[in-house]
């Protein structure tokens, strides 16, 4: 077996892939380390459960929102620098958020704290690509980025469940305060700086595209409380077919769109950002479902809750590495996603089984199934998000990348806490008072799994149906992207 250190790496090299895997690892698994402590973060600060949600959206629709802007604000301003001011206001907002004494304060941290994280990720995956010129040295590196990628969800779970069990559910907050300032000290030297380039933000298509999904994600959250019918939800559907249609428009337009159409262009590449999308959008099920079945179904504490979700990162490590040694080389890309995808897939159709006595150890293959199918998907999947990307577009393309993850996230819970909600009244709710709302919620939890997977299926389709014509493929080498060095 081949070594795990990258080749022809040296020491600043090695240091640099660390500096954005940490990164990369704290901005992805802190959309979901609230979760586990949203019952502590709800009593302490009095938040109402129909506004208890926010915790997770402030996040992440910041964050998705925003990330086109920081992809832009990275290849006009320096990738280095907006990776420093990014950091600083995700160090200062998890601090701020630490010491909410309010609902509405604690939701205004982690919206901040999306806005830092918008202007860290895509610079962080464009530095990354830069670093490794040789697509071996690249598809491996590739492969360690999918891996907190696609595993911090369930490394946050676990955090989360040993922070609010052993400490306070404020420190899932405050433990991004210390790694921050250590990312921002190693920063100035580690990591590189691409040249400043000239051109314009794009303020307006910023603002439509945050706008439109944001009042989106709001109506699936209130059909999911009110019922499809309801004015709320039907009226926010409309604003955001609006604002969607009128950020095509922009892009159209403008001389410096935030997301260049023409990125859409190839097949293969467009097709990988849906897909993404979806398998983020489906993924989300699985843990939404099932932290909250440990806990309220099963009666455990968070950090048995948290720890039940160790197979996940393990499977999707182990799972990850093989596709990039072994299967991505010898099968090609699009088989292996393809492969990972039905394997995910199948993963959630096994936990449609759930049931209120199913035990944990007749989990735990539907789970690592569910996990080495995305871990197998990821890296392929990355690798075409960023394929044939001219260099001064590799920030957009990477944020592109980071969009489709949260999006599909952000989308993705709304629809299926929507199916959820179908099961009845008490589905919603908490089901430990009686043995009918805890059938209610495993009702409402199963059809989510089923949902869940159709998305994936859908993926699998669009893959089969939209791919690269067969013609040679006109690439710019990555090497080609001017790098300034660090100091």
């Amino acid at each position: 077996m081949s070594s795990t250190v990258l080749p022809a790496s040296s020491t600043r090299t090695r240091l640099t892939l660390a500096v954005v895997l940490t990164t990369q690892l704290m901005i992805v698994l802190d959309a979901a380390i609230v979760n586990i402590a949203l019952p502590d973060m709800q009593q302490a600060l009095h938040i109402a459960p129909a506004n208890l949600s926010w915790v997770v959206n402030a996040y992440t629709l910041a964050f998705g929102g925003l990330l086109l802007l920081g992809a832009r604000a990275g290849d006009l301003f320096g990738r280095r620098a907006v990776f420093a001011v990014g950091m600083v206001l995700f160090t200062v907002a998890s601090l701020l958020g630490g010491f909410a004494d309010a609902g509405a304060h604690l939701f205004l941290a982690r919206a901040a704290q999306g806005v830092g994280a918008a202007l860290v990720a895509p610079s962080a995956l464009a530095i990354l690509m830069g670093l490794y010129p040789k697509p071996e040295d690249r598809t491996r590196a590739i492969g360690y980025y999918t891996i907190v990628s696609a595993s911090g969800a369930a490394i946050g779970l676990i955090a989360g469940g040993l922070l609010t069990n052993y400490a306070s559910w404020r420190w899932v907050m405050f433990v991004n305060v210390p790694i921050g300032l250590v990312m921002l000290a190693l920063s100035r030297t580690a990591l590189p700086n691409s040249r400043a380039q000239h051109g314009r933000i794009d303020y307006a298509g910023s603002l439509l595209s945050t706008a439109g999904m944001t009042a989106l994600v709001y109506g699936f959250i209130r059909a999911a409380a009110d019922g499809w019918g309801s004015g709320g939800a039907l009226a926010s559907f409309a604003i955001a077919v609006v604002l969607l249609a009128a950020f095509i428009a922009v892009e159209r337009a403008v001389a410096h769109p935030i997301t260049p159409l023409h990125l859409f262009a190839d097949r293969e590449r467009a097709s990988a950002y849906v897909a993404r999308m979806l398998l983020v959008a489906g993924s989300m099920g699985a843990f939404f479902f099932l932290s909250q079945y440990f806990q309220l179904v099963l009666g455990w504490s968070p950090v048995r809750t948290g720890l039940a979700f160790v197979p996940f990162p393990v499977s999707v490590f182990v799972s990850s590495q093989l596709a990039t040694r072994i299967f991505v080389p010898r099968f090609g890309g699009r088989a292996v996603i393809l492969v990972g995808m039905v394997l995910s897939a199948a993963g959630l159709v096994m936990l449609t089984r759930l049931g209120v006595d199913t035990t944990y150890s007749q989990l735990i293959s539907s789970m690592v199934v569910f996990a080495v199918g995305n871990g197998t998907a990821f890296v392929p999947l990355t690798a075409a998000g960023m394929a044939r990307v001219a260099p001064q577009e590799a920030g957009v393309a990477s944020g592109l990348v980071n969009v489709t993850q949260q999006v599909g996230g952000s989308v993705g819970l709304a629809v299926l806490v929507t199916v959820f909600a179908t099961a009845g009244p008490g589905a919603a709710s908490s089901p430990s008072a009686t043995g009918h709302a805890k059938g209610l919620f495993v009702l409402g939890a199963d059809r989510g799994f089923g949902v869940a997977a159709a998305l994936i299926g859908a993926a699998v389709v669009l893959l089969l149906a939209f791919r690269r014509p067969r013609r040679t493929p006109v690439t710019v080498p990555i090497e080609e992207l001017v790098l300034e060095p660090a100091g």
